[in-house]
C-alpha cells in the first residue's frame, strides 16, 4: 500500500525536533519513500488525514522480559519452579508463547514499534520474533537475546537463564543460545534488588571476571553484542573490562567507570520504571521489606547517577523498562521517557530523542528505524497533544504504524491499581 499522511504536525525524532507543519509523509511498503510540501501530487497514494494530530516515530523499548506482565505481587514468586511448568508439555509450552505473544502486541498498541529483549525462556523471543517478520502475527520489532547466562545463586538462574560454574560453560551456553540465532547476548552479572539479603548489598558481583570474558569473546566470535545486568559500581567494572557492550541498570560510577565506557566503546541503558516502586513507594503498597526498600533506593539513585554522568561526558545512554518487574508493564514505556526527563534532567526534547532515534542506534537499528527520514522504515505513533510540552501526551496513542501497516485507535488493557499509585510519580 501507498499511504499518504497529511494535516500533521511532524516530530522527525532528531535531537533537536521542533513542530514541523505543512509537510506530508510518503509511504509505500515499508518504507518511507519522501517526505513533500501540502499541495503536492498525492496521485496513487490513500490519504491518511492526521487532523492536526502529532505524529513522530515509533518508540523503541531497549529492555524488556516478555514472559512476565508488571502485575503487582504481594509475594517473590518461585520464578524457576513456573518457568519448569511453563515448559513442562507442548501444551504449556504453546500457552506460554501466545502469552508473550499478547505481550508483545501490547508494547505495539502502546506506541513501541521495536522493543529488545533481555531475557526470555528458551528460545521463545527469538520464535516470536521471527513469527512477526514473517506476517503471521502483529507485533513490534524484536531483537532476541533468548535465555540469559548466569552463574549458581545468581540472578534469574534456572529460569530465564542458564546457570554457569565456569568460563568453559559460559562459553558454552552462548554456543548453545547462539543456535536460534538471537540478536544480542545477555548476561547477568549481578544480583539484583531481591537477590540481596542485606541493606546495601545490591548488586553483588556474581558472575567472576574470566567468565564475563569468556562469554564476551564468544558472542564477539559469533557477531553479537553482550548486554549485561549489572547493579553495582564493581560490576560495571567486572562488565566494562571484559569486553560487555551495554550496561543494564547501572550503579554509580567513578572516574574509573567513566574512562572503561569511553575506552570500549561501550553504552548504559537506564531503567528506572522497576526501581521506582522499591525506593519510593510506601513499603504498604509495594509489600517489600525495609531491606528491599533501602537496596531498591540505591539501585534508583545509582542508575540516575550513572545515566547523569555518562550524559556529561558524551557516552550514549538509552532507555528501557525492564518490562515484567513489579509495576512495570507492558504499555508503560512512555513513563520510563517521562522519568528520564523528570528524575535525570533532560529536556522533554532529549527524552523523545533518546526513547527514538538515539535507542535506535544503540540497538543498531540507526539505519532502519528510530526517526522519520526518506528511506527509513515506516515506524510511526500519533498523538492529540505534543509530546515536547508534556510527555505525558505519549500516554493516548491514537494511531501505530509498524512497517508501514496502519493500526488506527490501538486498545491496550490497563491495571487500574498499577495506574493509580505510579500517577503519584508524574
Amino acid at each position: 500500500m501507498k499511504y499518504a499522511y497529511t494535516n500533521g504536525i511532524l516530530l522527525d525524532g532528531s535531537r533537536d525536533m521542533s513542530p514541523q507543519t505543512g509537510r506530508v509523509i510518503l509511504t509505500e511498503g515499508e518504507n518511507i519513500e519522501k517526505i513533500v510540501s501540502e499541495g503536492s501530487d498525492l496521485s496513487g497514494y490513500e490519504i491518511i488525514d492526521l487532523k492536526g494530530q502529532y505524529i513522530m516515530p515509533g518508540l523503541i523499548n531497549m529492555h524488556v522480559h516478555l514472559p512476565a506482565s508488571g502485575k503487582p505481587q504481594k509475594k517473590q514468586q518461585d520464578n524457576t519452579k513456573l518457568v519448569k511448568l511453563m515448559t513442562s508439555n507442548a501444551l504449556m509450552r504453546k500457552i506460554l508463547i501466545s502469552m508473550c505473544e499478547g505481550y508483545a502486541r501490547t508494547q505495539l498498541m502502546s506506541g513501541v514499534t521495536t522493543i529488545r529483549t533481555m531475557g526470555g525462556v528458551q528460545n521463545c523471543d527469538s520464535l516470536i520474533r521471527d513469527r512477526i517478520l514473517s506476517g503471521e502475527i502483529t507485533g513490534p520489532r524484536i531483537l532476541a537475546s533468548n535465555m540469559a547466562v548466569s552463574v549458581p545463586g545468581g540472578h534469574m538462574a534456572g529460569s530465564l537463564a542458564y546457570i554457569a560454574h565456569n568460563a568453559e560453560e559460559a562459553r558454552a551456553y552462548v554456543q548453545q543460545i547462539a543456535k536460534d540465532k538471537p540478536d544480542i547476548i545477555k548476561l547477568m552479572i549481578t544480583g539484583g534488588v531481591l537477590d540481596a539479603k542485606v541493606k546495601g548489598e545490591p548488586g553483588e558481583l556474581k558472575m567472576p571476571p574470566e567468565s564475563v570474558k569468556a562469554a564476551c569473546e564468544e558472542a564477539h566470535r559469533l557477531g553479537m553484542k553482550v548486554a549485561a545486568h549489572v547493579e553495582s559500581p564493581e560490576g560495571v567494572r567486572v562488565a566494562l573490562e571484559n569486553g560487555v557492550d551495554t550496561i543494564e541498570h547501572g550503579a554509580k560510577p567513578d572516574d574509573t567507570i567513566i574512562r572503561l565506557f569511553k575506552e570500549h566503546n561501550a553504552c548504559h541503558i537506564a531503567t528506572l520504571s522497576p526501581a521506582l516502586p522499591y525506593a519510593l513507594f510506601d513499603r504498604s503498597i509495594s509489600n517489600v521489606t525495609e531491606t528491599e526498600q533501602y537496596n531498591g533506593e540505591v539501585v534508583f539513585k545509582g542508575i540516575v547517577e550513572c545515566a547523569k554522568a555518562c550524559l556529561e561526558n558524551d557516552i550514549p545512554v538509552g532507555l528501557g523498562t525492564d518490562t515484567g518487574c513489579p509495576y512495570t508493564t507492558h504499555y508503560d514505556m512512555w513513563r520510563e521517557v517521562n522519568y528520564f526527563h523528570k528524575y535525570c534532567g533532560v529536556s522533554n526534547t532529549f527524552a523523545l530523542y533518546t526513547a527514538t532515534k538515539r535507542n535506535a542506534e544503540l540497538a543498531g537499528l540507526g539505519d532502519i528505524t528510530g526517526s522519520i527520514e526518506v528511506g527509513k522504515c515506516a515506524d510511526f505513533i500519533v498523538t492529540k497533544d505534543n509530546p515536547l510540552e508534556a510527555l505525558t501526551a505519549l500516554r493516548s496513542i491514537s494511531m501505530v504504524v509498524t512497517r508501514g501497516n496502519v493500526i488506527r485507535s490501538p486498545k491496550v488493557k490497563k491495571m487500574p491499581q498499577v495506574e493509580n499509585e505510579l500517577d503519584k510519580f508524574l
